[in-house]
């Protein structure tokens, strides 16, 4: 029995190994080659160490004309900023109506709502496209934040879900004390679903941080570039210099894996209460 159940967990660990290297392969080779001088990756080869480790292909992302890196960062910045405020905020405020209000055709409304995300994205992007350019908004930077701003079908299923799961005690005794909706929002519904809403701004985040198809077509020119399109652009005008092309993704990458490193315990927590509920 000891050894099947030595053999049983050695087999699981394997797997997970495999699937592990697999998953973190491709983020290994694009911080290898992102390292490398263009020469010592043309002479070594792809899956090389390098020696030595060189910062010039970061450098040449800012400095060079090659690079021009400055403003797609700033716009992405800009751009998941102001959809994550919009979203988190109109996403809690539906939520709440939607689990805590009582009115006519309140269900009926939030599946329909919801229905949506059964939709694939690429069937709206040419009405979207035709709106924002009848309104005059192409290329702007509004066009790339106003379809997604005034809240998320995910994020209102998640967050009602939750807040219908809240003891109603504890809302009916802020509510006898004179608390309003908004003070029983940001005293009380807020900081009992923290984790679940810290979880879905890393969601909207990393959703919105690695769009590309929309700011590929609803913009056009370096004005509104975003990071995605920036090195997608990069690939393709400097598709022999595979380092350059690497260190754009990297850099790309490292505010994602931060965000996850600082706020992986409220993720944890999240599935946890989820998992209770």
């Amino acid at each position: 029995m000891h050894a099947r159940r030595a053999l049983s967990l050695a087999a699981t660990y394997a797997v997970l190994l495999i699937a592990v290297l697999l998953t973190l392969a491709p983020f290994a080779l694009s911080v290898i080659t992102a390292l490398k001088t263009p020469r010592q990756f043309v002479q070594d080869g792809p899956l090389a160490l390098p020696s030595p480790l060189t910062l010039e292909n970061f450098t040449s992302l800012f400095t060079t004309s090659e690079g021009g890196f400055v403003t797609p960062l700033v716009v992405t910045v800009q751009m998941v900023a102001v959809i994550l405020v919009g979203q988190m905020v109109f996403s809690v405020l539906a939520a709440y109506a939607f689990a805590l209000l009582r009115f006519p055709g309140r269900d009926l409304l939030f599946w329909v709502y919801v229905a949506t995300l059964m939709v694939p994205q690429v069937v709206v992007v040419v009405p979207l496209y035709l709106m924002m350019s009848e309104a005059g908004m192409r290329n702007t930077f509004w066009a790339l934040v106003l379809p997604f701003v005034l809240g998320s079908p995910y994020a209102i299923f998640l967050l009602r879900e939750n807040f219908r799961g809240m003891s109603t005690e504890l809302m009916d005794a802020m509510r006898l004390d004179g608390a309003g909706t908004l003070r029983l929002l940001w005293n009380l519904v807020i900081p009992l679903n923290r984790p679940i809403i810290v979880t879905l701004v890393l969601i909207t985040v990393v959703t919105h941080w690695n769009s590309f198809m929309w700011p590929l077509i609803i913009t056009s020119g370096p004005t509104w570039q975003t990071v995605t399109v920036a090195t997608s652009a990069l690939q393709s005008q400097y598709s022999s210099n595979w380092t350059l092309v690497m260190a754009a993704t990297t850099l790309a990458m490292l505010p994602l894996i931060a965000l996850f490193v600082i706020f992986q315990r409220q993720i944890t927590r999240s599935i946890g209460a989820s998992t209770l509920r």
